[in-house]
């Protein structure tokens, strides 16, 4: 069986060297961090993370909590953590906490009792709300104002660059599918909605705004209530604030005879794998899934190894990707 030595022979550097690359990726460069994985592959090595941990009072194990195992944009993020905790000997225990807070109590006693080092969060905090003290705790995908380190998109700026992209094609009447009140994704893309038609001088009428849940059933609702709509009240645009909804949306317009964008444009927000494979593709904002699992990866193995968690967040860039989905409108809508 191979050992740590005979990757230290392969990749000709120390074991010291070795046991770095594999635990604490960051700080070897990049050249030898290559050679090290290509050492390990090439000898088939495996690292002994049972006898580590027992010479060890850690687990050497990251906890996620995701709020829904079924979306799309989650599992991108998922694969990003693991890959980054496999590299550094770390595995990944998920807790799908359904947005239970009992749940996710009881998933947080996994780090408590030191079955976890720390944790990944993927749902936003909300205003006010406080981590587990006294444990090692990053965000990914998160909003601005977290109480911990966070790697983010800027979600108001993205959600006004994409409704400043509608507007400029000339739709004015923008249907929007959020959240619930309160969760601080919504409360944030809601923002660059509304900055995006007061900078435009467009009036916003609250019959075009509907809440949902981040679900493929939330937006067939909200397409279903917008298509009952008079024509004269029904927007010509439909802005949802992430490609499920955006799915779902789309299913109940084309069952009501609607087309797409030529009776409603409809746009999304993530670029799930499938919004590329939709009928038509569809427009949304891009958000750097893997970038952002990455970094929380190894931002949560730096702090479980002693090093101080970052003061800012990383603040990742976003992209605006336009699809079929969006069109200019058939005809002048009354504001």
């Amino acid at each position: 069986m191979a050992n740590i030595r005979e990757v230290s022979r392969i990749a000709g550097v120390s074991t010291a060297t070795v046991s770095r690359a594999l635990s604490t990726p960051d700080k070897v460069s990049k050249k030898t961090l290559a050679k090290v994985e290509q050492a390990v592959a090439q000898a088939g090595y495996r690292p002994n993370l049972m006898a580590r941990n027992f010479r060890s009072t850690r687990a050497y194990a990251l906890l996620v909590l995701v709020p829904d195992i079924t979306n799309l944009f989650f599992a991108e993020l998922i694969q990003a953590i693991e890959d980054t905790a496999q590299r550094a000997g770390y595995s990944v225990l998920l807790g799908d906490t359904r947005d239970s807070h009992k749940r996710e109590e009881d998933y947080i006693q996994l780090v408590e009792t030191r079955q976890a080092d720390g944790i990944i969060q993927l749902r936003p905090y909300r205003p006010g709300e406080q981590p587990a003290q006294g444990l090692n705790v990053v965000s990914a995908a998160g909003c601005s104002d977290a109480p911990c380190f966070g790697a983010r998109i800027d979600n108001r700026a993205a959600a006004c660059a994409l409704v400043t992209q509608l507007i400029s094609i000339g739709h004015q009447r923008i249907g929007i599918v959020g959240g619930l009140s309160d969760n601080p994704h919504h409360l944030e893309r809601l923002s660059g909605y509304r900055q995006a038609l007061e900078t435009a001088g467009i009036e916003e009428h609250a019959n075009l705004l509907q809440e949902g849940d981040f679900t493929l059933g939330a937006g067939y609702q909200a397409g279903q209530y917008f298509a009952a709509l008079p024509h004269e009240q029904r927007p010509t645009a439909l802005f949802c604030m992430n490609d499920d909804m955006a799915l779902g949306a789309m299913r109940a317009l084309r069952e009501a005879g609607l087309s797409i964008p030529g009776d409603m444009s409809i746009a999304g927000f993530d670029n799930c794998e499938y919004a590329r494979y939709a009928n038509p593709p569809l427009t949304t904002i891009a958000q750097p899934a893997r970038e952002m699992g990455q970094a929380a990866a190894e931002t949560l193995i730096s702090m479980i190894e002693g090093n101080p968690a970052p003061q800012q967040d990383l603040v990742l860039p976003f992209e605006l990707v336009l699809r079929d989905s969006v069109g200019p409108p058939t005809q002048p809508a009354s504001v």
